[in-house]
């Protein structure tokens, strides 16, 4: 077995193919011993590569982007979710249109990287909505910032699904736009390594993919409610009927659909990149993802 380490930005639902992949042994079919963690803060996601430690970083795509051609070749090869998890959370039931956050207190998470606070701002702009309109509250971690709205602050907050979910019970406020259903096809999740570093590897990498999209295809043909120990074990903090229904809704709204970096959704995200002031203009898809790697 050769091992293959992988650093994450999180433990997650929206990862559950690779999970998957590592319970069901796709990975070991491979001849791959897979390897998860998740450093924490998470930027030392980047140390990890550059000192071989993990073959592979798992997270956002807009990290490769914005050092391209700034001190780090970070290269993507391959694509877990295709959908932005996150949802908008409420005081009131509503038909939700992203021109009600106009003048309201807008809770966004910023402690665990740039993706959420940057997500929303396309769609504001997608949507024809100046996000200098917006009451943005930020730079504050997903727990303070969902403590804080419990409690009465701001208007609508920015969650992970499984916090949205406690939160929407806890407050008596309402989920009304899961950004998985609404926000579109974006390569939300990603897996880069640094170029001459032991991840960079075609070979390791298409084993890895070979078994990944293998996963991918499982989670989508098999309904959640018979994942549950598995889900269960892998969420024990969590309601396992949530996470079960969360499962079903990502498979539902297209959270997966292969480990391929579909051009349209990046070249979507980039624009948003760009936005974000973290790239001048955007990166043509042939610069930045080794797109060898999923035709396997």
């Amino acid at each position: 077995m050769t091992k293959f380490r992988v650093a994450a930005t999180g433990h997650s639902v929206n990862y559950l193919p690779e999970y998957v992949a590592a319970s069901n042994g796709f990975f070991e079919a491979e001849g791959l011993q897979v390897e998860a963690v998740v450093p924490n803060p998470w930027d030392l996601v980047l140390k990890e590569l550059s000192d071989g430690t993990s073959h592979a970083a798992l997270g956002g795509i807009w990290v490769p982007s914005m050092y391209k051609d700034r001190g780090k070749q970070l290269v993507p090869f391959a694509k877990v979710s295709a959908r932005c998890p996150l949802a908008i959370v409420g005081r009131k039931k509503q038909e939700f249109a992203f021109n009600d956050l106009r003048d309201a207190v807008m809770l966004v998470p910023g402690g665990n990287g740039a993706s959420p606070g940057m997500f929303l701002e396309l769609l504001l702009a997608e949507h024809g909505v100046d996000k200098n309109s917006v009451k943005f509250v930020q730079n504050l971690s997903g727990s303070m910032l969902a403590e804080l709205f419990v409690g009465g602050l701001g208007d609508y907050i920015l969650l992970d699904p499984v916090t949205a979910l406690r939160v929407e019970r806890q407050a008596a406020a309402h989920i009304v736009a899961p950004l998985a259903k609404m926000g579109g096809a974006i390569p939300w999740s990603v897996y880069y390594s640094e170029a001459g570093s032991p991840g960079d590897d075609a070979e390791l990498q298409k084993k890895f993919v070979r078994a990944l999209n293998r996963g991918i295809e499982w989670v989508i043909a098999t309904p959640a409610g018979d994942m549950r120990d598995l889900l269960a074990g892998l969420f024990p903090k969590a309601d396992v009927d949530d996470v079960i229904r969360l499962v079903n809704d990502f498979r539902q709204w297209g959270m997966w659909d292969s480990a391929t970096i579909e051009v349209a959704s990046y070249d979507r995200w980039q624009q948003g990149t760009v936005a974000a002031y973290l790239i001048d203009e955007p990166i043509p898809y042939s610069s930045l993802v080794n797109a060898a790697i999923t035709r396997v």
